[in-house]
């Protein structure tokens, strides 16, 4: 089972100690705001590149903010600890910003793991990723499950 991590300042320290003993630091991201098994694919995905996985999950503000939704589902808190209990996930941590190039930037792992909805070439962080020597790779399975797409079909069913 996964930590969750409060603070950056606090997971920085934890990965540099994990890097020092050869490990191999992967980071994935997203929302996770009704888990779903692509959810799932994705961090099965991730972790089988490396050693660690990370997971940033967005905060209640930044889901909002991105504009998939008005409100979100579940509350960060409770989406980090379930993230936290899938057994390949390591570590979790909330983040604010609008995109999670200060977590790459001061953790920098050396994969940064994103789903299919992505290419190499097109993954916003990329060059961040590259500027410290990092990879970025895609993981998962096809985009075929979303979180709209459930919440589409829940409010069918009612």
């Amino acid at each position: 089972m996964g930590k969750v991590i409060e603070a950056l300042a606090g997971l920085k320290s934890i990965i540099e100690k994990e890097k020092q003993a050869g490990r191999k630091i992967v980071f994935g991201n997203g929302c996770f705001d009704l888990l779903h098994v692509g959810h799932v694919r994705y961090l099965k995905g991730a972790k089988a590149l490396g050693d660690v996985l990370i997971v940033a999950v967005n905060d209640d503000s930044s889901v909002t903010g991105l504009g998939k939704r008005k409100r979100v589902v579940t509350p960060a808190n409770e989406r980090a600890e379930i993230i936290a209990a899938i057994d390949c996930v390591d570590y979790v941590i909330i983040f604010s910003e609008p995109t999670v190039e200060n977590l790459l930037r001061t953790l920098q792992p050396h994969i940064h793991a994103k789903g299919t909805d992505y290419t190499e070439e097109n993954v916003p962080e990329r060059a961040i990723v590259q500027s410290y020597g990092g990879r970025v790779a895609i993981v998962g399975d096809p985009k075929d499950h979303s979180t709209r797409d459930l919440i589409k079909t829940i409010k069918e069913l009612s």
